[in-house]
């Protein structure tokens, strides 16, 4: 029988489960390229890249619900729950999606991809000031600094990497904060209720402030699909309920200094897959990159403890 708590703290689950997590939104950077070409989403089209976004949660909790069905677990919505889904939602989903596309429609796209790496830094000062026993230590510092090392490195050959900090900067800094709080929610919420049931509705509640944020400036069918873009919609919609379930898992059992830093791992695949799929140029700075990154998340979980976080209320 598969065990969910042994698999997701063993070596070799941890680093399935969060590499794959990791490919799979890094494979999400050229699939909303595609996408947008298709739909004819313009860079600065906030509201449309909002309504996008929200189908792709839509049809992910949809997703999820039909594997949950299979594997006869738990599905209807218990009332004492709402609260803490919807707290959920706001910070992982809602927030974090607004404040990105809005912030990146201000600032470069070098400049972006870089500050989407501050997930990491968010997630672990969380961990540091809400757990006893995930405190940030100069091992992790280490770590952190070559993982963001390799961001930037993999974002050397993009642009210009002049760091501009404006308003976009900011938002897109708040994002990220968010993001990393939504998560750290997420898991302390699976102390008390399933991750897949916790991630479908997250994506529910969060989907809806999306869309319903959207429908003003473009409606709710401003889209023409084809099957090219139905089918890249289904794909996004796939990763993110697979990315978010493996991740949550793996952030359920252990504790989130040791995991964060293989999100440092997401820009990499995502430059490296939108060479393969998008025919753009790879730099040789992509594989430094790479090195910087698992050097990182070697040096953090290097003689780490498989001690769990406590749970705390929040």
């Amino acid at each position: 029988m598969f065990k969910a708590e042994r698999f997701f703290t063993h070596p070799v689950g941890i680093i399935l489960s969060a590499g794959s997590a990791a490919f799979l939104w890094g494979s999400a950077f050229p699939a909303i390229k595609l996408s947008y070409g298709l739909l004819d989403i313009q860079p600065h089209e906030s509201s449309e890249m909002l309504l996008f976004a929200g189908y792709r949660f839509i049809l992910a909790a949809f997703l999820i619900f039909i594997f949950l069905v299979i594997t006869k677990q738990q599905i209807l919505l218990q009332k004492t729950h709402i609260k803490p889904l919807v707290k959920i939602g706001v910070f992982q989903t809602f927030i974090q999606y607004v404040l990105f596309y809005i912030g990146l429609s201000y600032s470069s796209g070098v400049q972006g991809s870089i500050i989407a790496g501050t997930t990491t830094f968010f997630q672990i000062l969380f961990a540091h000031f809400l757990y006893h026993n995930d405190k940030l230590s100069m091992r992790k510092g280490w770590g952190l600094l070559l993982g963001f090392g390799g961001v930037i490195a993999v974002n050397i050959s993009k642009g210009d990497l002049t760091m501009d900090f404006g308003l976009g900067e900011v938002l897109l800094l708040i994002a990220m904060a968010s993001g990393g709080y939504g998560n750290i929610l997420a898991r302390n919420a699976s102390k008390h209720m399933e991750v897949g049931y916790i991630t479908s509705y997250e994506m529910i509640f969060g989907a809806l402030g999306l869309i319903m944020l959207a429908i003003p400036g473009v409606g709710l069918f401003p889209f023409s699909f084809t099957w090219e873009a139905a089918g890249l919609l289904l794909y996004l919609s796939f990763l993110s309920a697979a990315g978010y379930i493996l991740w949550n898992n793996v952030m359920k059992y252990n504790q989130v200094g040791k995991i964060s830093v293989y999100l440092f791992l997401m820009p990499v695949f995502g430059v490296f897959l939108s060479s393969v799929i998008l025919n753009e140029s790879l730099s040789s700075f992509v594989f430094l990159g790479l090195l910087l990154v698992t050097a990182g998340i070697v040096i953090v979980n290097r003689g780490e403890k498989s001690n769990k976080p406590e749970e705390v209320d929040f």
